[in-house]
């Protein structure tokens, strides 16, 4: 495939953990991959032990909260490639004090505001800022890197089992998030443009922890996939392949 035809790929918090996999994924399948992270020297130096293993990945400083920084990358990606195939959106924070319990009544307004900045407004910006790239794409795809946890019919169940985790900053962050998933998608619904919430699992991550059932390997399956597959739907929620309800 020549350099003109290959994929290209933007795929942010990219220098550890589910984003990294995901580039190093998505690279060994063929597509030029643009491996973003808010720490330059970071981002550079895992671009380039990927580049060591032959895979086609180029570095690229993006803190998806500044606007001045994702604007640059519209920039980058229009003078360098003229286009962008695939969108994942797997920039993300966990802010609060610590994970599980229910903190809705004691949850910061510094906490709920810095959640929301990384995990929802940014994630708007930047989609709507590379959206005029994305539709030069014969077959594009957002992938929005969300959570089970961001599921309210489950949250509502007392017997589910993520009943206990009642993060508020981080979990409404990502219901948010699919809430722009689904709208985002009805509006591109006449275009070859699909967009998609990806829950990645319980992964052995810096967030997950060790005590995590599912390796980084396959945290990335579910994210890649939505990225490549020829046919994949629009507006839905999925963990390996498999719909998860809203």
């Amino acid at each position: 495939m020549s350099a003109s035809t290959k994929r290209i790929a933007l795929v942010t918090g990219a220098n550890r953990g589910i984003g990294l996999e995901t580039v190093e994924q998505l690279a060994q399948q063929g597509v030029t991959v643009v491996l973003a992270a808010r720490d330059e020297s970071k981002a550079v130096q895992a671009a380039g032990s990927l580049r060591a293993k032959g895979l086609d990945v180029v570095a690229l400083k993006l803190d998806v909260t500044s606007s001045a920084d994702i604007q640059a990358a519209a920039r980058f990606l229009e003078e360098r490639y003229g286009r962008l195939d695939i969108l994942v959106n797997n920039a993300g924070i966990f802010a609060e004090a610590q994970f599980g319990g229910n903190n809705s009544a004691t949850v910061t307004q510094a906490e709920l505001r810095r959640t929301f900045d990384t995990n929802f407004f940014a994630v708007i910006e930047l989609t709507q800022a590379l959206l005029p790239l994305l539709r030069r794409s014969p077959a594009g795809r957002i992938v929005n890197l969300s959570s089970i946890l961001g599921s309210l019919t489950l949250h509502a169940d007392p017997a589910s089992p993520i009943a206990a985790a009642k993060n508020l900053a981080y979990n409404a962050s990502k219901t948010a998030l699919n809430a722009f998933t689904v709208h985002l998608a009805a509006a591109l619904k006449d275009t070859p443009i699909r967009v998609n919430s990806a829950h990645p699992g319980w992964v052995k991550t810096a967030l997950g922890g060790q005590a995590a059932p599912m390796e980084i390997e396959d945290g990335a399956k579910t994210p890649v996939a939505l990225a490549l597959a020829p046919e994949v739907p629009n507006g839905a929620f999925v963990h390996l392949g498999q719909p998860l309800p809203w």
